[in-house]
This record gives structure tokens, sequence and C-alpha cells, in this order.
């Protein structure tokens, strides 16, 4: 029974797809390859930068939500946060950071790699 949960575990297909942690594969970035932090790096990918709300409603998340996965990314690099005032209006803006650029470049590049062994089975 314990064998069969294990083998049920998310990831376990696409390492052995990918030729296994054994071999080498390396792991997806966790920290891009959650939803909403790769739906931020995504939009500011295409984008020069963009405003706290311009992103909430682009992603159609809260902005308690926004907050907290912006921090993540902010604090590992990936992103360049500024605050401004506008008149009396506080104005949050988002960059993508080099180091960001890379990271997503990196994931996007191993996800290409996993659907390509997939597709070649």
């Amino acid at each position: 029974m314990a064998e069969a949960r294990r083998a049920a575990r998310p990831g376990d297909g696409l390492r052995s797809v990918a030729g296994g942690a054994e071999a080498g594969a390396p792991e997806l970035d966790r920290l891009i390859h959650e939803r909403v932090r790769l739906g931020i790096l995504s939009a500011l990918a295409v984008n020069d930068s963009l405003a706290f709300n311009e992103l909430k409603d682009m992603l159609g998340l809260t902005d308690g939500n926004l907050s907290v996965h912006a921090r993540k990314l902010e604090e590992a690099g990936y992103v360049q946060c500024t605050k401004k005032f506008e008149g009396r209006v506080p104005r949050t803006e988002f960059r993508l950071a080099e180091p960001g650029r890379r990271a997503l470049e990196a994931y996007l590049d191993h996800m290409e790699a996993l659907i390509q062994a997939v597709r070649d089975r």
C-alpha cells in the first residue's frame, strides 16, 4: 500500500521521463513552478513594468495574494519593486530583474525538454 502511495506522488512520472534524478536531471525551480509566481514572471517578461493593480487584475489575484508571491520573487532577486507616490496615491511597480529573466528562461527550457521527452516516448 505504501508503495502505491509513493508512485502516485506528483513529479515522479516526470522524473522517470526526463531520465531520473539519479541520472542528474535538474529539478524544476520550485519558486517559479508555483502558478501565481509563474504568472507574475511571465507577465513581467512581456512588459517593461507593471503597476500592482495592473498585475493584480491581469492575474485575477487579491491584494494579499499578489503581495505574498511578489515578495518571494523580490527576495530571490527575480523581481524589482519600486514604490512611489503620484500625488497622494501610492504606486507600486514591478519589473523583471535579470536573474529573474534567466531563471524564467531556464525554467521554460526545462519544461520544453520535459514535454519533448513525453512526446518522444
